[in-house]
């Protein structure tokens, strides 16, 4: 019986070790590596809205390394992310991972940004269980001191039936660090980028917003859940959750 178990367990750790990575505070959305809070910066005047998003990672070769449907919602420097793992495609994403997650609650993850408390939740909802990680300085202080941002137009081109111009756009924080991307605006939605795509390294993430509602989302969605188990760390969260895994298994 252990060494029936013993595999799956270890895979599921190191699955969701790299989807905390991947959802917090590390966010893999624009930028190609963490999510940087100078980002908010793409979306101009836009500081409050609520949008269905695909984001999809590229490598090298431009062949697609990670997609994934986020449901996201900013209010002013706070944001949140709504990620369902089991809708996600990634060669590093067996099937057999996938009963795991649901096991442990953690298939529904959702981070979300708080500048003012210099933190990054982490939320599993199906699990009522959460995790604090430090806000990086640099985010913390885009929140406080917005980067500088430039822009130069590449044209025009229709992304989903949206009329866009698309832009060339530089953001140069305080300590002279840059990030380049490219943004497809919408003239329908008040210059709404409906596209960003960023490239790092050789690395692409591209990211495309639907069912955009432009307007303040409900504060309480950026609230610390109240009536949730708070881990210390992340290794701890992992212990219970996969002796919760084995334990519903081996009592079948």
């Amino acid at each position: 019986m252990k060494s029936f178990w013993l595999p799956k367990l270890t895979l599921f750790a190191a699955f969701t070790l790299a989807i905390t990575r991947f959802s917090a505070p590390a966010q893999n959305v624009p930028g190609g590596g963490d999510f940087n809070s100078s980002l908010l910066r793409l979306f101009g005047e836009h500081k409050a809205f609520t949008a269905k998003a695909s984001l999809q990672s590229l490598d090298e070769k431009q062949t697609e390394t990670v997609s994934t449907p986020v449901d996201i919602s900013l209010l002013e420097d706070r944001a949140r992310f709504d990620i369902d793992l089991t809708l996600m495609k990634s060669a590093n994403m067996p099937p057999s991972a996938i009963a795991p997650l649901k096991a442990s609650g953690m298939a529904h993850v959702v981070t979300v940004s708080r500048p003012d408390l210099k933190q990054v939740l982490v939320i599993y909802p199906d699990a009522k269980s959460m995790l604090r990680m430090p806000m990086a300085d640099k985010d913390v202080q885009a929140s406080k001191a917005p980067p500088k941002l430039e822009k130069a137009e590449l044209g025009k081109e229709t992304i989903n039936g949206h009329p866009c111009l698309k832009n060339k756009v530089t953001l140069t924080d305080a300590s002279g660090a840059t990030i380049v991307a490219t943004t497809w605006n919408a003239s329908d939605l008040k210059d709404f980028p409906v596209q960003i795509q960023t490239t790092d390294k050789g690395k692409t993430v591209v990211i495309q917003f639907n069912d955009i509602k432009l307007g303040k989302p409900e504060a309480a969605l950026f609230d610390v859940p109240t009536g949730y188990k708070e881990y210390k760390n992340t290794q701890e969260m992992m212990q219970e959750m996969m002796m919760k895994v084995m334990g519903g298994q081996l009592g079948r």
